[in-house]
């Protein structure tokens, strides 16, 4: 399954839930796709909180799973493609210096 599939999935539950209606108790605008984002992002960092290993790989997958599944919502939302977006990020990034510090040469004065 590619990322328009995906997209394509997520938008049928979504449907199938009813929160694309006007009257939904769970509205999907881009504010509200943004902030559960970011707080299912953070429950992925929760299970690194103590320790360098999440303690459940199940967890772990179904929290990353949740990231997936907003991030698509939230693209999809706002009009925005996806695949386009991260392949144009990273052509962008091949030609980034990302080490800045190795990259400064010396006063030799």
């Amino acid at each position: 399954m590619d990322i328009r599939q995906l997209t394509d999935e997520m938008n049928r539950f979504v449907k199938s839930k009813g929160w694309y209606e006007t009257e939904s108790s769970r509205p999907q605008t881009a504010r509200n796709l943004a902030i559960s984002l970011a707080l299912e992002a953070a429950e992925v960092l929760e299970h690194y909180q103590w320790g360098d290993a999440a303690d459940s790989k199940d967890d772990l997958r179904a929290e990353l799973a949740d990231v997936a599944l907003y991030l698509l919502q939230l693209a999809s939302v706002t009009g925005i493609d996806l695949e386009e977006a991260v392949l144009e990020k990273l052509k962008k990034n091949y030609s980034r210096q990302w080490d800045v510090k190795d990259n400064i040469q010396e006063d030799k004065s």
